[in-house]
């Protein structure tokens, strides 16, 4: 999977640029400030049909204009693939080779990416939202049944925790149970769907960072127990806890149980990472999480994911720069950086060097 060519206008601090990729390596250097990361977010979003970095679309439209237009020209083993996302204020249109498409679900999986960054380290070191939303965007562009599932489990939750706000007790507790019963039905894809990826991502990242760490040290992941067994066994499961938790979510106003709750436990040398992981134990990890949702691609889907490597090399020392390299090779690779020379090592690449928005020769 490839980018050959990508258009940005008037999104974030670009007016018009059309950036021109290679298979493998492509650096976009320069100084802080000029646009670099913006290309990255690009690329992402017309990869997820959302941003890492901002809440609201109208955000990623250059200031002073009424809208922001990109486009990526791309392969995938299916063949050429076009993708457009044209930005207004309050609405955007997404079209997949020139077909307007309502949903996110069908963008997915037509150009696959993992994105990576210095603040990526939320992974291990914030609360759980930062480890579900790691799933969440990772599962949903090889699964788009995972993908509708969350969207529609996330409107029951909204309609759940809305009526446990209603001041009429006798009406909440006779209407709990009809909202349960949709809530659990799509809980055990959303489940089973994380345990399916777990599964995998936890060989795949051990054997991540005994490569980056020569194997001073071991990393574990395990997932939330709570809920095991086939999808009906989860529903009946969740249904039960549920009805268990009444009295507390009608006091508290929100449903305090689901996959909403779920989590998963990062261990480096048998310690809780979040808690006791130093700085350059905890960005090696997050890493390695990271190239070990390249492998889960790979596997998936026949082929690599774009990978993007937002300003990654400063953090890294000189070992784990160069190891890095060797693994990224062989896919197309777009990495950000301010001094090219600095971080490549010799390494083969497309180089891009970018100022205020603009592509410089």
């Amino acid at each position: 999977m490839k980018i050959k060519k990508l258009f940005l206008e008037n999104f974030r601090n670009y007016e018009g640029e059309t950036f021109t990729f290679s298979d493998g390596l492509n650096v976009l250097f320069g100084k802080n400030a000029q646009g670099k990361t913006n290309c990255a977010e690009a690329v992402f979003y017309l990869c997820t049909g959302a941003s890492l970095r901002i809440r609201h679309d109208k955000q990623l439209i250059k200031m002073g204009e009424e809208h922001a237009y990109i486009r990526a020209e791309a392969e995938n083993r299916y063949g050429n693939v076009t993708v457009e996302a044209n930005i207004f204020e309050n609405k955007r249109e997404l079209r997949v080779n020139g077909s307007k498409i309502a949903k996110n679900a069908d963008l997915m999986g037509h150009i696959n990416s993992v994105f990576f960054s210095p603040g990526e380290l939320r992974l291990i070191q914030d609360g759980p939202d930062e480890r579900r939303r790691f799933m969440n965007v990772s599962i949903s562009q090889t699964s788009p049944t995972y993908y509708t599932a969350l969207l529609r489990y996330n409107k029951i939750l909204d309609q759940r925790n809305a009526l446990l706000k209603n001041p009429d007790f006798s009406l909440v507790l006779d209407t709990l149970p009809v909202w349960d019963e949709q809530l659990c039905r799509y809980a055990a894809t959303v489940v089973k769907k994380r345990a399916e990826f777990i599964a995998k991502l936890a060989p795949y990242a051990k054997e991540m960072h005994a490569y980056l760490t020569d194997n001073a040290e071991t990393l574990e992941i395990s997932p939330d127990k709570t809920y095991e067994g086939d999808e009906e066994e989860i529903a009946r499961r969740l249904q039960k806890r549920l009805a268990g938790a009444y009295e507390k979510d009608i006091r508290l106003g929100f449903t305090t149980v689901g996959p909403h709750r779920d989590d998963l436990a990062v261990y480096v040398g048998g310690v809780e990472a979040k808690a006791y992981a130093s700085q350059g134990q905890t960005r090696t990890a997050a890493l390695s999480m990271k190239l070990a949702e390249v492998e889960i691609f790979k596997e998936l889907s026949g082929e690599p994911p774009v990978l993007i490597l937002d300003d990654v090399m400063s953090e890294l020392d000189l070992p784990r720069r160069k190891k890095l390299l060797r693994l990224v090779r062989d896919m197309q690779t777009l990495l950000t950086c301010t001094h090219a020379e600095r971080v490549l090592y010799g390494a083969e690449c497309n180089k891009i060097r970018i100022e205020k928005g603009k592509i410089k020769e």
